[in-house]
């Protein structure tokens, strides 16, 4: 009799969201994650409508509203003239809130499910498929141990263990870039971006909940990890002069995109970052995963209860979505490039048409993932 029908590999915010899914349905599922403590690291922001969908499902979206700052739209500027300008509908909403806070109320909603277990600092090793079964080789507290379960989802991330046992082929798309970014306080309120896509290269403004705001600039040579020259390259750029905290400092991130051969290997299923690594500029990463999670927790409950792994609707979906979304991140990091001459013309004259009346809301629809 194995230890779990579901195991999950991985406590991020994907693999929590289907632990809370398949819990809710009674499921009994466990969940492995190598950290002992949570991970306070800031990085995604922004809940698209796919997202919100998601967090709905898992009896989580109206806390997540009640924290949560919602844009209303945003500017894209150059040389301090906008090119175009979008409010989204209701519908397209995007909700900001940081990944740190989500990630709680993923632990809260999570501790209150009977049939869920989440197992902190329990590194797994070792993935083998066994018929009916699946058996994974853990590392915990210097001890080493074995679990079994009916079906196994890795949500380990870019750095997937269980990908690279399974030797699924990790395929780089089109797409990346170097950036710097930190989140600092404003005086200012707001709930509308600021994108300026200059010709010395990309600087990004978001409001954030409790007057904070987030910077993201393009860092093509990768020397903005320093906090004077962070500041200095946004007043080069935007003419913003950034007063910021002696203790905040830039963190620094390459952006990639990647793409699994496949998501199936027997009943191991790959999720999230594990199936598909997506530029975080746009902002579609998190909220790829959450989509996938949701369509994922009901072909594991028919499994789960049939005894049959068929996921092949599942891997269609998620390997079209991902593509989707990696050509839509593509296309953001081109239009932020550093440009001069008639690259830059060309590149404002393609934004200020996608701002234009007839297009409008077909590109609120692409920036916000509506019907992904």
């Amino acid at each position: 009799m194995p230890d779990h029908e579901v195991a999950i590999v991985g406590a991020g915010p994907v693999g929590l969201l289907l632990a809370c899914l398949l819990a809710q349905t009674g499921v009994d599922v466990g969940v492995y994650e190598r950290r002992p403590d949570g991970d306070d690291r800031s990085r995604a922001i922004g809940i698209h409508p796919p997202g919100k969908g998601a967090l709905d499902a898992a009896g989580l979206g109206t806390r997540v509203k009640e924290e949560a700052l919602e844009l209303e739209g945003g500017e894209v500027i150059c040389g301090g003239r906008i090119l175009a300008a979008l409010s989204f509908a209701r519908y397209q909403r995007v909700l900001v809130l940081p990944q740190r806070r989500t990630h709680a109320l993923l632990i809260e909603r999570l501790s209150h499910l009977q049939s869920a277990t989440l197992f902190p600092d329990h590194e797994v090793r070792d993935v083998r498929n066994e018929g009916e079964q699946v058996r994974l080789a853990l590392h915990t507290a210097g001890v080493s141990r074995e679990v079994t379960a009916k079906f196994v989802v890795a949500a380990d991330g870019v750095h997937s263990i269980i990908r690279k046992q399974l030797g699924i082929d990790w395929r780089p798309r089109p797409g990346s870039g170097s950036y710097a970014m930190v989140d600092a306080p404003h005086d200012q309120t707001g709930q509308r971006v600021q994108l300026h896509c200059e010709p010395a290269g990309l600087v990004e403004v978001f409001p954030l909940p409790e007057g904070q705001r987030r910077w993201v600039v393009a860092d093509l040579q990768r020397t903005l990890g320093d906090r004077d020259a962070f500041v200095a390259a946004i007043r080069q750029r935007t003419g913003f002069r950034l007063e910021l905290p002696l203790d905040r400092h830039p963190t620094m991130f390459r952006a990639q995109q990647h793409r699994a051969s496949r998501l199936t290997a027997g009943r191991v299923v790959l999720l999230g970052d594990a199936a598909h690594e997506t530029s975080p500029i746009g902002g579609q990463g998190m909220n790829l995963g959450w989509a996938a999670a949701h369509q994922l927790s009901a072909a594991l409950e028919h499994a789960v209860r049939s005894g049959r792994a068929e996921f092949r609707e599942y891997e269609r979906h998620a390997e079209r979505a991902a593509a989707r979304a990696q050509q839509r991140s593509a296309f953001y990091m081109s239009m932020g490039r550093p440009a001069a001459g008639p690259t830059l013309a060309v590149r404002n004259a393609v934004i200020r048409l996608l701002g234009t009346a007839p297009l409008r809301a077909r590109t609120a629809n692409m920036i916000t993932m509506k019907g992904t």
